[in-house]
């Protein structure tokens, strides 16, 4: 079991996040894309490039899966609550939703690789909220701003973290 799971949009700085709140915590970091490319051989784009993407969130799946056994701290894929089966995994950690507004997140993401995002990033990132909201708030313990200072959010996933372990 994780200690922390970040999920949430792409380009809402799960993996910058999850770094620094390892190294704030003194845990292991772990990013299921990494744990993809390990499994498959391919990276995530150069995967979504050749695969159809219902093949893609099976193995993506697998790829959570193994980075939840352990401890430490883990960042998803933005779409990793696609399946049930990994919301209903998702459901049993201490899940974190970093949200911010869908034009912050198309300029972080301008100069980015993300085959999902398309054509036009704008109007792909309304759809994917629409159809994933539901899942974030229905996996997460918490919804926490990511369109401020990493400083700020990390010190807000600690209290929140530190408010788990006590309450359990």
């Amino acid at each position: 079991m994780a200690d922390v799971v970040l999920v949430g949009l792409p380009g809402t700085g799960k993996t910058s996040v999850g770094r620094a709140l390892a190294d704030v915590l003194g845990l292991a970091f772990r990013d299921t894309d990494d744990v993809f490319a390990e499994r498959e051989g391919e990276s995530v784009q150069e995967y979504l490039r050749a695969h159809d993407e219902a093949q893609f969130r099976q193995h993506e799946y697998e790829a959570l899966l193994a980075a939840l056994e352990g401890p430490g701290v883990v960042a998803t894929g933005g779409g990793s609550v696609s399946l049930a089966p990994a919301r209903e995994a998702l459901r049993h950690e201490v899940t974190i939703w970093l949200d911010c507004p869908d034009d912050v997140i198309v300029t972080r993401l301008a100069d980015g690789d993300r085959p999902l995002l398309g054509e036009d990033p704008a109007a792909r990132l309304a759809e994917l909220r629409a159809r994933r909201g539901e899942w974030y708030r229905d996996v997460c313990r918490s919804r926490v701003d990511a369109q401020r200072s990493l400083d700020e959010v990390v010190q807000d996933v600690v209290r929140l973290v530190h408010a788990a372990r006590t309450s359990s």
